[in-house]
């Protein structure tokens, strides 16, 4: 991930306290390497990778016993243990190679189906969001902008106030705000620019009432 500096995290901050200036709004921000491992992927694409080598064997059983020949010598008919024994090998070769291959971080996201990061990602934020900011507000009006760096995904969670008074597509703005620095490795340009337009909702639904508190603090979180 983009290392965000004690700079970047400063402005963040400053940008924060300046977006609820105008409103009750909360605004939490967090950016993270990775919302997951995705070690499943790994183990199905090995396991995958097994079974279509034995259906190769299955389907030429000939060339099984060829590669028997070729590394044990020999000739003639290979007794049925002995294939069984040798197809065991390459199976687990097969399977250990591919899964190996696959702890390479780059490679196993690049295998990892869009929709599966999509779902992830949005899980992990709503996990975050319930764990630091979900009912954290008086007037239920906490909102989290998480940026998942490796899975390139972002999303915007909100309390139940700002759910039932703003339409989902109003956030289409903040969203092109924060992708496209980001696209440019300008990280917190992007933060920042996204809390700036989720502010100007904020201050049209949820206008700045004179009892309203700083209730969460206005800091980047990274994980």
């Amino acid at each position: 991930m983009h290392q965000l500096t004690a700079e970047d995290h400063a402005r963040v901050s400053q940008a924060i306290a300046q977006a609820e200036l105008a409103s009750d709004g909360e605004i939490v921000a967090v950016a993270t390497e990775l919302s997951d491992q995705y070690h499943d992927a790994a183990w199905q694409w090995a396991a995958l990778a097994t079974f279509l080598q034995m259906g190769i064997w299955a389907f030429q059983p000939q060339w099984l016993e060829d590669a028997y020949h070729l590394f044990f010598g020999g000739w003639g008919e290979v007794p049925l243990t002995q294939l069984l024994t040798v197809l065991l090998m390459f199976s687990l070769a097969t399977f250990l190679i591919v899964w190996g291959a696959l702890r390479y971080m780059p490679l196993r996201l690049k295998l990892v189906p869009p929709a599966t990061k999509t779902r992830r990602v949005r899980r992990r934020a709503i996990d975050i969001y319930k764990a630091g900011a979900e009912r954290r507000t008086i007037g239920r009006t906490g909102i989290l902008i998480y940026l998942s760096m490796g899975e390139h995904r972002a999303e915007i969670i909100h309390d139940d106030a700002i759910t039932e008074a703003v339409e989902p597509d109003a956030w289409a703005e903040a969203m092109i705000a924060l992708l496209g620095p980001v696209k440019e490795g300008r990280v917190a340009d992007g933060i920042c620019a996204a809390i700036h337009e989720i502010g100007l909702v904020l201050a049209e639904h949820f206008p700045k009432s004179s009892d309203d508190t700083n209730e969460i603090p206005d800091k980047l979180i990274e994980l």
